[in-house]
């Protein structure tokens, strides 16, 4: 369980380092053309960062969680994705 912990805590530390660093870069260019470019490459990392944190988490929980809360929690994640796509 630590492992996997570790893992999303690194994922989350290097997903904002990359914000900050991107809100730097945005700050320097002075640009709101280059700024909306950027913003759209972030627009896609975060997602992937997300489905990587669930991934880690949902493979940790698999190993403690019975087959039922298990299916609960998948569920759970589902509606997420349902309500991130309306």
């Amino acid at each position: 369980m630590y492992k996997t912990l570790l893992g999303i805590v690194l994922l989350r530390l290097f997903s904002g380092t990359v914000e900050i660093i991107s809100a730097l870069i945005i700050f320097r260019l002075n640009s709101l053309e280059q700024a909306l470019k950027i913003n759209a490459i972030l627009a896609s990392i975060g997602p992937l960062v997300f489905l990587a944190a669930m991934y880690l988490g949902l493979t940790g929980l698999a190993r403690e969680l019975p087959l039922q809360k298990m299916i609960f929690v998948y569920l759970g994640v589902a509606l997420i994705f349902i309500g991130l796509r309306r």
